[in-house]
């Protein structure tokens, strides 16, 4: 069992090594996941990624602490990591609870908030038009729909090349990204629950290591010897 004082050490600073690449992945991850879902707001996709910059900071407080076996910097490394594995474990759990519909309310709340360019050009590159089926023939959905939705002639005119149907368009924009959404919430949410315990191994590690004595440094000793008579 590491239980060592330089076992504790290279223990911490090992794993806050570990952390540091966790931290590149989650923003790769976050990245991606926003990419893949080219005009989504989902933000509890950004919060996954806001944790990996914030835990590559933590991990920088936690390896000066380990190689310093500075108190004050182990102390609040201890407790700030504690806090990000609550926020780390809420926010993933969040994404594995999230249904097919609430990820398209998600979907559908981004596509009214971006610009009217960006869903011009989602619509031409994926070659469909609107959101859902009836607003890819230019209905108003819900009240709340946006009223400088992009015209969708030029894409229908794409779509309908070999179509000698009059009513022809361009299929909706929702249930292609669907399938990229789903899988975003759901390699979000696994990395962030695999990776969250391990932050409370660092936690009793670096408790542990902050209550070991250096043995480089000789302990405090009496200045009047022993055979002393008061």
């Amino acid at each position: 069992m590491c239980g060592g004082f330089t076992c504790s050490k290279n223990a911490l600073i090992a794993l806050n090594i570990l952390y540091v690449m966790i931290g590149f992945l989650l923003i790769g991850v976050g990245v991606y996941a926003r990419a893949a879902s080219i005009v989504t707001n989902l933000p509890i996709v950004g919060g996954i990624l806001a944790c990996g910059v914030i835990l590559i900071c933590i991990s920088m407080l936690g390896l000066a602490g380990a190689v310093k076996h500075h108190q004050v910097m182990l102390f609040f490394y201890m407790i700030i990591l504690f806090m990000l594995f609550l926020i780390q474990f809420s926010i993933a759990s969040s994404c594995l609870a999230v249904n097919s519909e609430q990820q398209q309310q998600f979907a559908e709340q981004g596509w009214m908030t971006v610009p009217p360019e960006l869903r011009q050009q989602v619509q031409e590159s994926l070659h469909c038009c609107g959101f859902n089926a009836t607003s890819s023939i230019n209905l108003p959905t819900s009240p709340l729909a946006p009223t400088d939705e992009p015209s969708c002639e030029l894409v229908n005119r794409k779509c309908c090349e070999q179509s000698n149907d009059v009513d022809c368009h361009c299929p909706a924009c929702g249930p292609m990204l669907e399938d990229k959404i789903d899988y975003a919430f759901k390699l979000c949410g696994g990395l962030g629950i695999f990776f969250s315990f391990t932050e409370v191994l660092a936690v009793f590690l670096a408790r542990r290591y902050r209550n070991q004595h250096d043995p480089c440094y000789l302990p405090a000793r009496a200045v009047f010897p022993h055979n002393y008579l008061y």
